[in-house]
């Protein structure tokens, strides 16, 4: 296993950002379901959850919340008789009701998740049940609308969609981005907005106030040091990006900032928008051959929760059996070790040799206005890549194999009508990537290696 990994190192430092190493085990195709490029592997993992679920208290409020939170921006979704894409709100009431029999008593959302359609289905799901059972949490989601009067409007929309009084942890959304220090001053300061949002809390409609986090880390040290009482925060944390984060936000300095501070951190992203249950063959066997009765995700998910400072871990489940591997891994959760910290940076540190985009497939670019599936093109791309299906050259071992896997799964997985040679590179969906990611340089990027694949000219 460990000359495998070397080797296969190697050669991707040799291959550098343009394609991965075209394998020959793992040349079927790419995934020609794109909603499948999500699904985790928790292969082997059977059964059901036994165990009681872990839980943390707030040392603001005692709150008692569940290690495991619910993000709530990956509901299953349907097609309605006009042929839009609307929340299955049968299997949203299924989902909840089943997390919350097992002990997972926090909810995230926000006014912008699903296309607006998320706080409308957390309220229908929620209000089935006593409200004492379970801690809602939502944004202010105001980036294109710093207008006092909107912003506040849609701070009330959440109070009614979620059908609730009161706001147990409310959120300043996404801090960091445009312009860093000055667009949070205009969304937020400058408007009077957090003024409000204070007296609300004195009020009681917010029981907690706080900030996720996305961004420049200039912002993040002008929050984290605001002559304001701070709750709670999010951040993006995960065992690449502790300290190998592509915008040197690096999660350690983040996390030790804040607990600092004794402010309580809510994780997001912990699977990396589902890339660290989706990774290299090579290194799914590296992660199962050390616990081979658990999953690929258990091992991130783990991670997140290892630190105190952790209020909950949050993790957008669309299907049951994320549900009920997550519920395994957190009832209860088990710390890792020291040898197994070491293991897992090893393991991050390989993960970062490869040329992966850094899609969350948060769908904040989406809708383009050219109709462009952002989304869909990039985490293709970074399946094909996992499976060896991204070919350097010609000349590489298995060529017309990979060739022919790549472009089968691309007609299959992206509408031809979305696909990449229709972006024009406008550049509207750059300000609203949380990651940052240059998207018209990776879509240009990536229609030129199909184009070249079309032609056979590589």
């Amino acid at each position: 296993m460990a000359n495998k990994e070397i080797g296969r190192r190697g050669f991707l430092k040799k291959l550098g950002l343009a394609g991965a190493v075209v394998s020959g085990t793992s040349l079927a195709s790419c995934s020609s379901d794109n909603k499948s490029a999500q699904k985790w592997s928790v292969e082997g993992t059977g059964g059901e959850p036994t165990g009681e679920m872990t839980y943390r208290t707030n040392p603001n409020t005692g709150d008692k919340v569940s290690l495991l939170g619910y993000g709530c921006m990956r509901w299953p979704m349907k097609k309605n008789e006009e042929g839009k894409d609307i929340v299955d709100q049968e299997k949203v009431n299924e989902l909840v009701d089943y997390a919350i029999e097992h002990g997972v008593n926090f909810f995230d959302t926000a006014p912008v998740y699903l296309q607006g359609q998320s706080e409308a289905a957390m309220g229908i799901a929620l209000k089935r049940h006593p409200r004492d059972k379970f801690f809602i949490a939502t944004k202010m989601s105001n980036p294109r609308i710093p207008d006092f009067k909107q912003s506040v409007e849609m701070y009330r929309n959440s109070l009614k969609n979620l059908q609730v009084d009161y706001i147990d942890y409310y959120l300043l959304h996404s801090i960091g981005g445009g312009k860093g220090i000055e667009t949070f001053k205009e969304r937020f300061i400058d408007n009077g907005l957090l003024d409000f949002l204070l007296k609300e809390r004195e009020a009681g409609r917010i029981r907690n106030l706080g900030w996720s986090f996305h961004g420049d880390v200039a912002t993040f040290d002008y929050v984290v040091n605001m002559d304001v009482k701070w709750d709670f925060a999010m951040i993006q944390l995960n065992y690449v990006d502790w300290k190998h984060a592509s915008r040197n936000n690096h999660a350690e300095y983040l996390y030790n900032e804040l607990a600092k501070r004794n402010i309580p951190v809510n994780i997001m992203e912990p699977l990396l928008g589902g890339r660290l249950s989706k990774m290299a063959d090579h290194l799914v066997a590296r992660l199962k051959q050390r616990r081979p009765n658990d999953s690929v995700a258990s091992w991130a998910f783990r991670f997140a929760g290892h630190h105190p400072g952790v209020l909950t871990v949050l993790s957008g489940m669309t299907y049951k059996e994320h549900l009920v591997d997550n519920l395994k891994t957190f009832s209860p959760h088990e710390p890792l070790t020291d040898e197994e910290l070491a293991f897992l940076e090893e393991t991050a540190q390989l993960y970062k040799q490869y040329p992966i985009i850094d899609c969350n497939d948060c769908k904040y670019c989406m809708p383009c206005p050219y109709g462009i599936d952002i989304p869909g093109i990039l985490l293709h791309y970074n399946k094909c890549v996992n499976e060896g299906n991204v070919a350097k050259s010609s000349q590489d071992p298995n060529y017309a194999k990979a060739r022919r896997a790549y472009l089968v799964s691309y007609d299959r997985t992206v509408e031809k009508l979305r696909q990449a040679d229709h972006c024009t590179s406008c550049g509207q969906c750059n300000e609203h990537c949380p990651q940052r990611i240059n998207i018209p340089r990776e879509i240009e990027r990536i229609d030129k290696f199909i184009e070249q694949l079309k032609q056979e000219t590589l």
